[in-house]
Formats: structure tokens, C-alpha cells, sequence
């Protein structure tokens, strides 16, 4: 068969040949992979960078993708950390952190948002308790994963949804997915100052000043503010102020592997299926051959529409 392999961290995974995959462990299936997304979480994965990586190389990047088993039936599946990810004509999953998919779905819409609806889904589900009525910032609400939480928000009850980003027309693009309002970094302190969660996928030195201008502002800094970091685009380490953790009720948590279980994360996994397939969410997905990789992973970086491979 063939893959996606990286073989060196500072490079692009290349189209090669690869070796078919085979079951190690009771409860495990090789599958034909029908459609693998391109996210930031792979892109962390293939260069080394996600907290989870191992060092080791070779490897097939790809944690999730539409598949169909020995049977014909199309699944999502969801994996572990692994040399052999989904980005290959074949791959090895777990059946119990799979669900069948209805016959009828779109399985590059399904690969597209299943990742991105489940960063904020998992979050807001698993890691806290949203208040009712709540009032939440997304801070990255213009990138793929910022525009579904908006949308997971306001599914689960959020009276107003903040949508903070850089650029006024990306901005403008997301009031129809359900911000109330949209407000650019250094807005902040006035548009968002007493919401109750912020949803952050951006981190770095632009969390670091949101945190500053958003506790300055509240008009009750006794009322509980909780901060759920998710992402990473705007850099891995934020010089966050210690005044913030003093000032006011501040709650910092991570929400991703290893904050949440892989039980949690498989729990929530059929009405997440079940939810993408009814076409409850706004998906941009771009297919492309898994052939032309090299060319389309940096030539896609930071656009609108989710790249899924086809194998």
C-alpha cells in the first residue's frame, strides 16, 4: 500500500510505499481508510511538536478518519498515538473507539468536522461544566475548529457566544454560525470582559494580553471567569501575568489527551457522529488525493477550507 510517511521532522510527509498494517491486539480491525483530515493536531503530530510525540520515525501522521471494515460498513474511527496513523490506503483501529456511520453520509464532510466539532464538544462536556445561560468567548473563532465552537456552544445552551479574531472579514463570516459578537485581540477588554468561559485556541503572547485587558475590565471580578486552553496557533508558551491568578475568580484548565480520558472521548463520540452526519454544523472540506501531500500540506496552511485526503 501506500502512505503519507515523514521521515524527518523538518520536512513534509512524502507519498511512499508502506507496509500493510496487521491486528496486534484482541479488539483490533484493519480498515480501508475512506477520508483523513488535514488539522493542526496532525501538523503538530508530523513535525515533532504535539506534546504526545514520541521522536520516533518513521511515521504515517493522522488520529482520525473515515473507514470502512471488512464488512463494508463505514465507520469514524478515532486513534491513539501511533506510528500508523489514518493518512494511508490502510490503517489499524480500535473498534471500540469507532462508530458506524449512516451509509448515506458525505465522508469527507464527517472527516472534516469531527475533529474540530470535538475539541469544543469534549471540552464543554468533559473538562467543565458550562454554566446555564452561559456567556463565552472563542478566542480563534475564524479557524476551523473557532467556527465549530461557536456553533457547539450555542447547541448547548450559551446565551451569547463572543467571537474574537484578527481579521474583520473572516470576523464578519462567523455572526451567521451563531456569534453575537465578533471583536478583533485588542477589543477585549470591553467586548468580552465578564463572560463566563473563554473557549482558547490561539495561546502565546495574544492569550497572555486577553487575559490582562479581560480581568481588568470585568465589573465583578469575583464572579467565576474559566479559561479552557485548547490550541496552540499563536505559540506554545504564554508569559502569563501572575496578577491574573490573584485579581480575580480565574480558573485556567487544558482541555485534549490526557486532560480527558480516552473513555470520555469515546463516549461522546456517537452523538458527535451522529450530529456531523445530520449536517447539523457549517463544513468547508476541500478533497484531495492523498498523492499530492508533499505539494498541498504547506500550501494549505492558515486557509479557510479543511484539506481531507482521499486515499
Amino acid at each position: 500500500m501506500h502512505a503519507a510517511v515523514v521521515t524527518s521532522f523538518g520536512a513534509p510527509p512524502a507519498y511512499l510505499p508502506h507496509p500493510d498494517p496487521a491486528v496486534v491486539r484482541p479488539g483490533e480491525l484493519v480498515v480501508d481508510v475512506v477520508a483523513a483530515a488535514l488539522h493542526p493536531r496532525v501538523r503538530s503530530q508530523a513535525d515533532g511538536s504535539h506534546y504526545s510525540s514520541t521522536g520516533t520515525l518513521p511515521l504515517v501522521p493522522g488520529i482520525d478518519a473515515v473507514v470502512r471494515d471488512a464488512s463494508g460498513a463505514l465507520r469514524y474511527a478515532l486513534l491513539d498515538d501511533t506510528e500508523l496513523g489514518t493518512m494511508a490506503e490502510r490503517t489499524v483501529v480500535e473498534e471500540r473507539r469507532s462508530v458506524p456511520l449512516p451509509a448515506n453520509v458525505d465522508p469527507v464532510a464527517v472527516a472534516a468536522a469531527m475533529n474540530p466539532v470535538m475539541s469544543s464538544w469534549v471540552a464543554l462536556r468533559r473538562r467543565i461544566r458550562l454554566p446555564r445561560r452561559a456567556r463565552v468567548a472563542v478566542l480563534g473563532a475564524t479557524g476551523n475548529a473557532g467556527r465549530m465552537a461557536i456553533q457547539v456552544a450555542k447547541r448547548f445552551g450559551a446565551r451569547e457566544v463572543v467571537a474574537v479574531g484578527r481579521t474583520p472579514e473572516r470576523l464578519a463570516a462567523v455572526r451567521p454560525l451563531g456569534a453575537d459578537r465578533v471583536c478583533a485581540f485588542d477589543e477585549l477588554g470591553v467586548a468580552a470582559a465578564d463572560v463566563d468561559v473563554v473557549l482558547d485556541y490561539v495561546w502565546g503572547d495574544a492569550t497572555a494580553a486577553a487575559m490582562r485587558a479581560m480581568i481588568s475590565a470585568r465589573a465583578d471580578r469575583a464572579a467565576q471567569l474559566t479559561w479552557v486552553q485548547i490550541g496552540s496557533v499563536g505559540g506554545l508558551d504564554a508569559p502569563l501575568p501572575s496578577a491574573a491568578f490573584r485579581a480575580a475568580r480565574l480558573e485556567v484548565v487544558g482541555s485534549g489527551i490526557g486532560a480527558v480520558p480516552a473513555r470520555d472521548f469515546a463516549r461522546e463520540l456517537p452523538a458527535i457522529a451522529k450530529a456531523v452526519s445530520a449536517g447539523d454544523f457549517d463544513i468547508r472540506a476541500r478533497p484531495v488525493p492523498l498523492a499530492e501531500v508533499a505539494g498541498v500540506w504547506e500550501a494549505s496552511r492558515g486557509g479557510d477550507e479543511r484539506i481531507v485526503f482521499l486515499p
